[in-house]
């Protein structure tokens, strides 16, 4: 109860209640242009490659080689990703935000590294696939670079230690990002990131049944 009760709760049951950020069609300054790219630029980027990637997984017939292990490690790759997209859709930007969208770049990378290490004994993982990994690889930083130049302020935070308390607490933006985009958004990550990688997991599942009962 004393949970529910507290600022950063009563600011979430609020969330939607500012007035929209507005994103211009035109943007006429560096902020403005910054925004905008990483809205529909940055992460729309992310949904072409991981298509991509799964296809490349079902020619090779994952389930049948690396199989449910491999599908395990582009799931807590997509966690590391999804979390800070979310996160920096819907939270104020402050240290906090800022250390797990950096953390999650980290891991992400090195998880990256642990998913190709474990493939490459177990199927053949063609140069297409390896520049589509590379490619994926380099969204999360691309993404804290462009959020980072958008809130300089808050990264000398990081810098300084964050003094002030608000900035270790999830707060819901300020302005919100308009509702249409973050529909479409939520819509696109749904069909072209989590539908596909489930359906990977799925054939992965079956596929490793069948050998156990065979």
């Amino acid at each position: 109860m004393a949970l529910a009760r507290s600022p950063v709760a009563r600011a979430w049951r609020r969330w939607r209640h500012p007035r929209d950020l507005r994103v211009s069609r035109n943007p006429m300054n560096v902020e403005d242009a910054n925004r905008r790219f990483l809205m529909y630029g940055v992460l729309p980027l992310w949904f072409v490659p991981a298509v991509a990637d799964w296809i490349m997984h079902r020619r090779t017939r994952i389930e049948h080689t690396s199989g449910t292990r491999e599908s395990a490690l582009h799931a807590l790759m997509m966690t590391e990703a999804g979390v800070p997209v979310a996160m920096g859709l819907l939270a104020r930007i402050n240290p906090l935000v800022l250390s797990v969208l950096g953390g999650a770049a980290v891991a992400h990378g090195a998880t990256a590294l642990w998913d190709v290490s474990l493939a490459t004994g177990e199927r053949d993982v063609r140069p297409v696939e390896q520049h589509i990994h590379s490619f994926l690889e380099v969204l999360p930083l691309s993404a804290l670079a462009f959020t980072s130049c958008l809130h300089w302020d808050q990264v000398r935070r990081v810098l300084h230690g964050g003094e002030e308390p608000q900035d270790w607490k999830l707060l819901p933006k300020e302005n919100p990002l308009p509702a249409r985009y973050l529909t479409g958004i939520g819509l696109a990550i749904g069909a072209f990131v989590a539908l596909p990688y489930a359906e990977e997991m799925t054939r992965c599942l079956r596929a490793s049944r069948a050998r156990t009962a065979g």
